[in-house]
């Protein structure tokens, strides 16, 4: 393995989630306050469970990039480019976005990475994914490949 990434929500998302509690147990506060307590912890364990195994895995081994449930193989792989920059990251998302694109975006990883897919039979003109560490991924990629072509 070249390279590995959860890209999991930070921990403002796991507070923001921690919010299930209290309403939980206000529901429940008339008819039952044990049971309440019970099923607020519950679904907060549920729901954080839920976002840490919803976060994709981007992963570059010796032949393949894979990003969640995606696979391509490094010889079909060309340009490759990774936007640190929120702003540059937020336009390859919206504006520029190009129709075909593979995405796998989100809200709480703000940078991300392109890499184009030139394989002729595939019509995907290239995948647009975010991460924590852009520059990491496109170099581990860069790596994976210059070791391939060798």
């Amino acid at each position: 393995m070249t390279y590995r990434e959860r890209v999991t929500p930070g921990w403002l998302t796991f507070l923001a989630a921690a919010m299930i509690v209290p309403a939980v147990i206000v529901v429940f506060l008339p008819i039952n306050p044990i049971v309440g307590i019970i099923l607020a912890i519950v679904s907060f364990a549920g729901l954080c469970l839920f976002l840490y195994n919803g976060s994709p895995i981007i992963e570059v081994d010796a032949k393949t990039l894979r990003v969640g449930s995606a696979r391509v193989p490094l010889r079909d792989l060309g340009e490759l480019e990774a936007f640190t920059d929120r702003a540059a990251a937020r336009e390859q998302a919206g504006p520029k976005l190009d129709a075909r694109a593979w995405t796998c975006l989100r809200g709480w990883a703000p940078q991300s990475a392109r890499v184009e897919i030139t394989d002729e039979h595939d019509p995907i003109p290239y995948w647009l994914f975010s991460t924590r560490d852009p520059e990491a991924v496109v170099a581990a990629i860069r790596s994976a490949k210059a070791r391939l072509n060798s």
